[in-house]
């Protein structure tokens, strides 16, 4: 898809396959960042752009860097880091351990010391809708407390 639509909820036309889990508004967009993906890539699991389910892949921003709270502005959308997600037993299709590969007990105690921290990715919500398109910029807007 070179361009979509966020919307309250996420991307336009995107389902989420367990809803009862995943979803929502603080949870409308899975963010996955292509440093990420290359690391888990030299670890050993086949992993590609969108293969963990994320709705945005971008390139260019430092997992490590990325806290709740903070705003980044997508294509015309503006999205808020509501939390890191957890991984569930879906991505095991990925290779054994890969959820332990991308979430430990530093990540779920909010340490972002960790070497793990934001391989699995982090849930947005959405506070200004807007299209967003392959390529387009992905930039740190604002931290809020």
């Amino acid at each position: 898809m070179e361009e979509a639509f966020i919307g309250p909820l996420g991307l336009e036309g995107d389902q989420v396959a367990h809803p009862e889990i995943h979803g929502g508004p603080q949870q409308a967009v899975l963010i996955l960042t292509t440093d990420a993906i290359e690391e888990l890539e030299r670890a050993g699991f086949p992993v590609f752009p969108g293969a963990l389910g994320e709705n945005l892949t971008v390139n260019g921003l430092d997992r490590r860097w990325i806290r709740p709270g903070q705003r980044y502005r997508a294509g015309d959308a503006i999205l808020e880091i509501t939390k890191l997600r957890r991984p569930c037993l879906t991505i095991e299709r990925y290779g054994a351990g890969i959820g332990r590969a991308v979430y430990d007990d530093r990540v779920k105690a909010g340490e972002a010391g960790s070497p793990r921290w934001g391989l699995g990715g982090f849930y947005a919500a959405v506070v200004q809708p807007g299209r967003v398109s392959i390529g387009a910029p992905v930039a740190l807007l604002e931290i809020r407390a």
